[in-house]
């Protein structure tokens, strides 16, 4: 066979949480860190471009004519300081004029004249709309990209001759691309802080609600073996307590199977203890007598508690099984309880005939078909859902019962009927019977039938039949009843009903 490799890990509660709230987290902090970089994004574009069109409004601003009737341009000291070509990678300038055709068939307009700034500048795209005064377009100047904003305007000198005044303003995108990095930076660093703290303190608050569980833990681990104390559920999360309360129901009932078992175990010793002390004074006897005929009547003795002795074994085992079978959870098969009980009675037929007892058997399809072939394959007659050695065993307890306290020329009579979605075996004796008030006890384990119940008794039990009887038919969904007898023959008597359900699918009442 193959060696069952190492149990794989589970994540603890920890472990969860963190799988469970990370990834939402990080989806929600992505989304909002995105979401405040455009916004961030579009400020510090906005705010560089508005940087740039004030000089530019001033230049065009600063458009007039000289005294010779030409076009000058009056731009302020700060504004051309501001766009000195001696920083070309930051900030450039050029105001430019062109002539415009007047409509008189004259000379072609001569090329640009730059009156500000450098001449270079890249010209903007002929696809620009003309919504606004202002183009703003992104290129390339002398190998590093730049933004650009440009103005046109078409005045006219003092001839009356129009031109067109060409006004840009250039800067370079380094200091744009740098802001956006410290803004990315800046929200990554906030979203990596936000995750940390959020790390740090589902950490603590697990830690912290487990302590209470780490603190039972301690404290299971620091008791005896043998201690089976509740444990205390004061600190533990509520959500915990169903869990300390199911524990603690499992400790009850563990500690109440450990009762049990030494109380049965003090019970048998007793039971045994008693026949064995016996048969060593008849033995003691047996071996001082002289005579031999007190002798055999010693040895009969000796192997009648022998005998004894040996029923009471073959019923401690079946008790011990019986608890064992509890725990069974195999299914149960179907199983024909008449077939069973008809077994059962055959098979305690001449015990009852020894004690010249009338042992009687009423089959489930009618008394004319009590008396058929049973190796004729016949339909179950009363299916159940139970073990067939289970019933046998429950059913034998019944019938050795009713024979042990029936007397000579008694009756017992055996049945099995369906009633309704149930099938009944029934077990009516003509003996002593049992008093309402005890019929409950007499299932205790070593509980017998004391007093005026018991004269008729010849072979005293151990009190474990009708022990051993219920716990078999429990096990299998059924039960057993005690209640009194129809008293044709005179006598109390007894009828142990023993009940199961109806096994599904199985046909109706045969009647």
């Amino acid at each position: 066979m193959p060696r069952p490799g190492p149990e794989r890990r589970r994540f603890g509660i920890r472990a969860r949480l963190l799988a469970l709230l990370l990834p939402c987290l990080l989806a929600l902090l992505a989304l909002d860190s995105w979401n405040d970089y455009r916004a961030q994004h579009d400020l510090v574009q906005d705010a560089y471009d508005q940087a740039m069109l004030e000089p530019v409004n001033a230049l065009g601003q600063g458009i007039a004519l000289a005294a010779d009737g030409s076009i000058r341009v009056q731009a302020p000291f700060d504004v051309q300081a501001m766009f000195d070509v001696t920083r070309p990678q930051h900030k450039l300038l050029h105001v430019g004029l062109n002539a415009l055709p007047d409509g008189s068939g004259g000379a072609p307009p001569a090329a640009e004249v730059t009156l500000i700034g450098v001449p270079d500048l890249p010209a903007p795209p002929a696809s620009a709309g003309n919504d606004s005064p202002f183009v703003w377009y992104d290129a390339h100047y002398r190998g590093y990209p730049v933004r650009v904003v440009a103005l046109r305007r078409t005045v006219l000198d003092g001839h009356a001759r129009p031109y067109q005044v060409l006004i840009q303003a250039a800067e370079g995108t380094s200091a744009r691309v740098q802001a956006q990095a410290d803004l990315l930076r800046q929200e990554l660093l906030q979203g990596a802080r936000l995750v940390g703290v959020v790390l740090l303190l589902v950490w603590l608050g697990v830690s912290w609600s487990l302590r209470p569980l780490e603190r039972l833990r301690q404290s299971v681990q620091a008791s005896p073996p043998d201690g089976l104390r509740p444990l205390d559920a004061r600190g533990v999360p509520h959500e915990v307590v169903p869990l300390v309360d199911a524990v603690n129901h499992h400790m009850a009932r563990h500690q109440q199977m450990l009762a049990g078992q030494s109380r049965f175990l003090a019970d048998a010793s007793h039971q045994l203890r008693t026949p064995l002390a016996i048969m060593l004074t008849q033995a003691g006897y047996a071996l001082r007598e002289p005579d031999a005929t007190r002798t055999h009547e010693t040895l009969h003795a000796i192997v009648a508690q022998l005998a004894r002795s040996r029923r009471l074994c073959e019923q401690l085992l079946a008790m011990a099984q019986a608890s064992q079978a509890a725990d069974d959870p195999s299914p149960r098969p179907v199983v024909d309880l008449n077939r069973v009980a008809r077994e059962v009675v055959l098979q305690y037929l001449p015990l009852a005939r020894e004690k010249n007892q009338d042992l009687g058997w009423i089959d489930a399809r009618g008394e004319a078909t009590a008396n058929e072939d049973a190796a004729a394959p016949q339909p179950p007659a009363a299916p159940v859902a139970a073990r067939d050695l289970e019933l046998h065993e429950a059913l034998s307890n019944l019938v050795h019962n009713a024979i042990c306290y029936t007397p000579a020329g008694g009756c017992i009579t055996v049945s099995v009927r369906i009633e309704g979605d149930r099938v009944c075996a029934e077990v009516c004796d003509s003996g002593p019977g049992i008093a309402p008030a005890r019929r409950n006890s007499v299932f205790e384990r070593f509980a017998q039938v004391a007093g005026a119940d018991a004269k008729t008794l010849q072979t005293p039990g151990a009190g474990l039949g009708l022990s051993i009887a219920r716990a078999y038919a429990r096990h299998n969904g059924g039960d057993i009843e005690l209640a009194d007898s129809d008293g044709a023959s005179g006598a109390p008597g007894l009828r142990a009903l023993l009940r199961f359900p109806l096994a599904h699918g199985a046909p109706a009442d045969p009647a």
